[in-house]
């Protein structure tokens, strides 16, 4: 039997959230399919849980954990500029290249990369035009679904 990867795994409506942590970091949220939930395994994984759950409930909901430092300087460049964005707003990927002075395509890589949805908001950039774009390194599917709700939960989204 294979070990469960997830600290802790909490419901959202049509998709879940699997949190990693050690001790004093948290090291992942992954976008999973439904699934039942985990409760937590560390105080750390309880914590993340509440206030994920808070901002399920209320999407103005600021989020305040410990991160375990990832990615390149271009990317941590990028997820500061996403952190930036607030709940209730969007930004394309082209504005974002712009205020980086980078391409587009480079930031939405960055965004493909990032190890803390909903904590670094990324499913608040998007394609030029009024699309939504990718989610998570896909164009499709699921995980469009999912960025889909977010911003209908925050109020970005029509609909």
């Amino acid at each position: 039997m294979i070990a469960n990867p997830y600290d802790a795994i909490v419901a959202a409506p049509g998709f879940c959230l699997g949190i990693r942590c050690n001790e004093d970091e948290v090291t992942a949220i992954d976008f999973l399919e439904p699934r039942p939930e985990i409760a937590p395994q560390t105080p750390l994984a309880a914590e993340v849980v509440r206030q994920l759950r808070a901002y399920l409930a209320d999407p103005a909901r600021a989020f305040n954990l410990p991160l375990r430092p990832a990615g390149t300087p271009f990317q941590r460049r990028v997820w500061a500029a996403i952190a930036a964005i607030p709940y209730d707003q969007t930004r394309t990927y082209g504005q974002l290249a712009g205020d980086l002075h980078n391409a587009p395509r480079a930031v939405g890589q960055a965004c493909g990369a990032n190890p803390y949805p909903l904590i670094v908001p990324c499913h608040r950039v998007v394609a030029s035009g009024g699309g939504l774009g990718g989610f998570a390194r896909e164009r499709g599917g699921f995980l469009l679904n999912v960025k889909r709700w977010l911003l209908r939960h925050e109020g970005s989204l029509p609909g």
